[in-house]
This record gives structure tokens, C-alpha cells and sequence, in this order.
């Protein structure tokens, strides 16, 4: 059976981009793949933030996810910082990466761009801990969205010149590539970000989903009733596809394009789906929140065998490079 790794930031409660973008597909790859899960709280350290805060935060990130439908009996789950190997094996993977590669990401650009004040050490070195991340346990694939493709390369790239430097010591990992669209946030303008205020929590109850959805950015032909719009190009449709069957979507889809539907009927049937898809989510999510030590045992269960795994792959690493075992 093929290994996967895929990590998640500890944002603390997710939101419906995490759900449908991340999470919701770590259910379904549990089913047919090693899965392998961590909450990367080493990643989080790269931004600003409140020492006090991130520890609740991982934690209930960790819960969220196990909240969605993450069993721990078929994938593994763990936070980050429990396994230091992690880092080790990054400061080895930096000795094999260019400079100019990693002022290359965009990702680096971006957020450099965005907050001048923090431009760290860690932030440029961001995927090389991405690399070690996967590589420490040999993945073989790894999920990934459109925006990620660019870091899982540089990974691939990484891989290819420590083994041509040091022999065949680890697989390089192939990209596992979504097929779910990119939520943008409610408000049609970029990705949702709590930052932004445009999100919808992964635990909101009915009333506060509606209450988000009902002023929701459409597309923006229908500026009446009367007009026919373009489903593809609503984000409201978007969620859609995540949360609506097929053939209720094509007939939203046709009600849309014929103006004979008003966006505010489509919005209520989305609230609907999404109360009956969230609300077994958010029962589980309040039975863990009664019972953190359950939480905490999965995590270090999976941070146990995740430690025993790296350290062989660890060791492995440091024989190649001529360092001690």
C-alpha cells in the first residue's frame, strides 16, 4: 500500500476551505492509502504569532480534523514538533538546496511582499522543512492543490540532488493532485482567510451558515433576478460541487443560466446541504472537546510511530552523508 503525508497548519477551527480543500480528502485517501497526517506547527512558527495561543490552537486543529471523519485506526495523525527529527533532516536537505531556488518560491515572494517587518530565515526555508517533511517517511504521494505544485517540485528537485550526491536514500515523491476547486472566501475576492473575515468555520451552526451565506458574493451578471448568470464563475457554485449532488447541481446550474432561479434560492439549498453535510462534524468535534485527553493519546499514539519511522529514515540520511548514525 502506497504511503501518503500530507500537513495542515494550526490555525486553530478550520474553515470550509480546510474542510472541502484538505480534510474532506484526507477521509476519502484513509480508504486506500498509508496516511499519514500532521498538524505543522513548526510551519506556523514562520508567522506571527502569540506563544500562548498555538499550543490551543494545534490542539484544536488535531480535533477538527479527527472531528471530520480522520480514523485513527486506518491513518496516522501526530503534531509536528513531537518529532524533531523533522528539523534534523531539514538542515540536511538545506545543504543541498540552492539560494536562488528558494528566493525563487512564490509563496516566499508573496508573504515577504506582505509583512516586510518579518521576512525570517524560516519563511525562505519553508519547503526545504516542507521536503523533510515528506521525505522523512518515505511518501510516496503526497495532496497537493494547484497552489502547492511549485513547493512539491522544489521537493522533487531536493530529492534528486541528495541522492545523485549521496546514492538512493529516498523515493521521490509524485504529486496526488485534487481535483476540488479552490474556495475563494465569501466575499468572491481571494482565498478564504480568517485575516480577511471572509470565511465560513468548518463548526458554524445552521443559523450562523445562513447568516454568512445570504450576502455572499455571486457572480456578478446577476445583478437581478431577471439576469442569466454563469454558474462556473460563482463561488457559491463552487461550494456547490463539494456539498450538492450532481444532478440537483445541473439543475441549480440550468435554473441560473435561464434566470428562472434567484441566487438567494441556490444560497438556501447550499445552507441546507451544508447543515446536514457539518452538523455530524460538529457533534463529534463537541464529544472530543469533552474528552482532550482522547486527543492528546491519538496524537502521541501517532507521534510514537512516526518518531520510529524517522529515526531509521534519519539515520539512513546522516550514513550517506558520512555523519554518525
Amino acid at each position: 500500500m502506497k504511503r501518503v503525508f500530507s500537513g495542515i497548519q494550526p490555525s486553530g477551527e478550520p474553515h470550509l476551505g480546510n474542510y472541502a480543500g484538505a480534510l474532506m480528502n484526507w477521509v476519502r485517501l484513509q480508504q486506500d492509502y498509508e496516511c499519514i497526517y500532521c498538524v505543522v506547527d513548526y510551519h506556523a512558527i514562520t508567522q506571527s504569532y502569540e506563544p500562548e495561543v498555538l499550543g490551543r490552537r494545534t490542539i484544536d486543529m488535531a480535533t477538527a480534523i479527527l472531528a471530520a471523519g480522520v480514523d485513527p485506526e486506518r491513518a496516522t495523525l501526530f503534531v509536528q514538533s513531537a518529532v524533531p527529527e523533522h528539523t534534523e533532516l531539514a538542515w540536511l536537505l538545506n545543504c543541498v538546496t540552492p539560494l536562488g531556488e528558494l528566493e525563487r518560491m512564490t509563496q516566499f515572494k508573496d508573504k515577504s511582499a506582505r509583512n516586510r517587518k518579518n521576512i525570517n530565515a524560516g519563511l525562505l526555508n519553508y519547503p526545504v522543512l516542507q521536503a523533510a517533511d515528506i521525505v522523512l517517511y518515505k511518501a510516496a504521494l503526497v495532496p497537493v492543490g494547484e497552489d502547492q505544485v511549485q513547493h512539491l517540485e522544489l521537493s522533487r528537485e531536493i530529492v534528486r540532488r541528495f541522492n545523485a550526491r549521496f546514492g538512493d536514500v529516498f523515493p521521490e515523491p509524485e504529486p496526488l493532485l485534487s481535483t476540488a476547486k479552490r474556495i475563494l472566501g465569501l466575499d468572491g475576492q481571494a482565498k478564504m482567510s480568517k485575516s480577511l473575515g471572509n470565511t465560513l468555520a468548518m463548526l458554524a451552526e445552521e443559523d450562523e451558515i445562513w447568516e454568512k451565506l445570504r450576502p455572499a458574493v455571486t457572480d456578478a451578471r446577476r445583478v437581478r433576478r431577471s439576469d442569466p448568470g454563469e454558474p462556473e464563475d460563482c463561488n457559491i457554485f463552487t461550494i456547490h460541487k463539494a456539498f450538492t449532488p450532481e444532478d440537483k447541481r445541473a439543475e441549480l446550474a440550468a435554473g441560473c443560466r435561464g434566470a428562472t432561479i434567484g441566487c438567494i434560492d441556490c444560497k438556501r439549498v447550499l445552507a441546507d446541504n451544508l447543515n446536514a453535510d457539518l452538523a455530524p462534524v460538529r457533534e463529534r468535534y463537541r464529544e472530543l472537546q469533552a474528552a482532550p485527553e482522547r486527543v492528546r493519546e491519538i496524537l502521541a499514539a501517532g507521534a510514537e510511530r512516526c518518531r520510529a519511522l524517522a529515526r531509521e529514515t534519519l539515520a539512513e540520511a546522516r550514513q550517506a552523508m558520512g555523519l554518525p548514525r
